[in-house]
């Protein structure tokens, strides 16, 4: 584990407004890399910003979006919704908004939890 806990909101934030640019996935791998493996400061907006710089989307918009909190509330309702079906850990696994699992799995626990719903 990094050696910091950020304060997560702004990174979020981030994710929804490169989801809105249709690269929520390559961005959401940037984020995981620049905690995870280098121990950036992920709450840290320059960060978020060359983070977008290095996938080729425009820091400056994704500035703008952060200061004017244009997906603020896309975020607070996500963390809404994950707290009514129960979600108090990362990571955490639902099924018809129901939370099946949290915390790390095991692949033969993924496999059979998606056993059991696929029946």
């Amino acid at each position: 584990m990094p050696p910091l806990q950020p304060r997560s909101l702004r990174a979020h934030e981030a994710a929804k407004w490169a989801d809105s640019h249709d690269r929520f996935d390559e961005y959401n791998t940037a984020l995981f890399r620049a905690f995870f493996q280098y121990g950036l400061d992920i709450g840290k907006t320059e960060i978020l910003e060359q983070l977008a710089a290095d996938l080729d989307l425009d820091p400056t918009a994704l500035l703008k979006a952060l200061e004017t909190n244009q997906f603020t509330g896309d975020v607070l309702q996500d963390q809404e919704d994950a707290r009514r079906i129960g979600v108090n850990a990362v990571p955490a696994f639902a099924v018809n908004e129901q939370v099946v699992a949290s915390g790390v799995q095991s692949a033969s626990r993924l496999r059979e939890l998606i056993g059991r719903q696929s029946s």
